[in-house]
C-alpha cells in the first residue's frame, strides 16, 4: 500500500487552518484573478495609454486565481503543503489538491527511476546535440561533448537542477526517454500519484504536473534512498571537464542554514510553474515533508518556507546562512 493511501484518511479528515478559504470562495478568487488577468493594464511609457498584459507570462497558478487565496500565513506561494512524514497529520495546507506544472522537481522521480534500475552509476557517458533544450532555450555548461560518469550526471541534476544532465540520464535508460518517461508515469501510478503526470526527465515541459499532496508522496519515497538524499543536499560540488573544474552549488539556499535541517530537497523553475520547492526537513524531533509550488519569485518560496518554519517551531529568529564551500 503506497505512502499516500496509507495517510489518505488523515489528510482528508483534517479541518482547514483558521483563516483558510472554502472551495466555494477558492473558485471566486479565482474567477476575479483571471478577470484580473485578461482585462489588465500596463502604463505604455511615451504615450500615456494603456496596453493590455501579456497573458501568456502568467504561471499557471495565476491563470487559475490560486495566488489570491489568502491562508493565514500570507503566503506567496499558490501552493502550500506540510505534513508529518511518520504521522500523515497536517500541518498546514493551501491549495494542495490543484494540479499544477512542477518544473523541475520532476528530477526527483528521474533519480529514484535511474537508482532503483541499478544502473551502473561509474558508466560514463557523453552529452550528445540530443541534450541541449530546445524548449526552452535554457544553457548548460556542460558543452556536448561533455564525459561524465552517470553518479556526477545524477549530482548535478539534484543538486544544480542540471537540465543537460537529467536529460542525458534519461536517453541512456534501455529504451531511450520514452521507456524512460514511460517507467516515470508507471513508478507514479504505484506511489498512488492519481494526479500527477510526467513527459520528460528534466521538467522543462510544462506537460510534467501534479498536486502537493501527489509530491509529498514522491518526496516520502525518494527519502527512502540514502543516495539521493545525500546528493540533493549536498552543498557545492566541483567537476572535473577535461581540462576544465567546474563548480556548482546547491540551487536551495536553505541548505546553507544552521537552522535548517534538511534530509532532502528539490527546486524547480520554469514560468508556467512559477518558483517551487519541495523538502524533507527535520524540526524539534518530527519529520515533516514541505511543498511550495508557484511562487512570486527567486527569493519568495525561500521567505515562505522561512514563514511556516517559524510558525511549526515557535522561533521568531530569523535564519543566518553560512558561505556555501568552495
Amino acid at each position: 500500500m503506497s505512502w499516500i493511501r496509507r495517510h489518505s484518511r488523515r489528510i482528508s479528515a483534517v479541518a482547514l487552518l483558521a483563516g483558510a478559504v472554502t472551495a466555494g470562495s477558492v473558485v471566486d478568487a479565482a474567477a476575479a484573478a483571471s478577470s484580473t488577468a485578461v482585462t489588465g493594464r500596463a502604463s505604455s511609457p511615451g504615450t500615456g495609454g494603456v496596453r493590455p498584459v501579456p497573458q501568456q507570462r502568467l504561471s499557471q497558478g495565476q491563470r487559475l486565481g490560486l495566488r489570491a487565496t489568502p491562508d493565514p500565513l500570507a503566503l506567496r506561494s499558490s501552493v502550500a503543503f506540510v505534513i508529518d512524514q511518520d504521522t500523515g497529520e497536517v500541518l498546514f495546507r493551501k491549495n494542495e489538491t490543484a494540479v499544477l506544472p512542477i518544473a523541475s522537481i520532476t528530477k526527483l522521480m528521474t533519480a529514484l527511476i535511474v537508482t532503483e534500475a541499478e544502473q551502473p552509476l561509474d558508466q560514463v557517458l557523453t552529452i550528445t546535440q540530443a541534450d541541449v533544450d530546445t524548449l526552452k532555450g535554457t544553457t548548460s555548461r556542460l558543452r556536448v561533448g561533455t564525459r561524465l560518469s552517470r553518479g556526477e550526471l545524477l549530482h548535478l541534476a539534484l543538486m544544480a537542477s542540471e537540465n543537460r544532465a537529467a536529460h542525458a540520464l534519461g536517453r541512456n535508460y534501455p529504451g531511450g526517454v520514452e521507456s524512460f518517461v514511460a517507467a516515470m508515469n508507471r513508478r507514479a501510478d504505484e506511489l498512488g500519484m492519481t494526479d500527477t503526470r510526467f513527459e520528460d526527465p528534466t521538467g522543462l515541459s510544462s506537460g510534467n504536473q501534479s498536486s502537493a499532496r501527489d509530491l509529498a508522496a514522491l518526496v516520502n519515497a525518494a527519502g527512502g534512498n540514502e543516495l539521493i538524499r545525500s546528493l540533493s543536499t549536498s552543498p557545492a560540488h566541483h567537476v572535473a571537464v577535461g581540462a576544465r573544474e567546474l563548480y556548482y552549488r546547491n540551487s536551495n539556499r536553505l541548505v546553507f542554514s544552521p537552522q535548517w535541517s534538511i534530509g532532502l530537497q528539490k527546486t524547480g523553475f520554469i514560468r508556467e510553474a512559477g518558483r517551487c520547492v519541495v523538502m524533507q526537513a527535520q524540526f524539534a524531533g518530527r519529520h515533516l515533508i514541505m511543498v511550495l509550488l508557484d511562487a512570486t519569485g527567486p527569493e519568495t518560496r525561500i521567505a515562505d518556507a522561512e514563514r511556516l518554519r517559524r510558525w511549526i517551531t515557535g522561533d521568531d529568529k530569523p535564519a543566518t546562512f553560512l558561505p556555501p564551500p568552495i
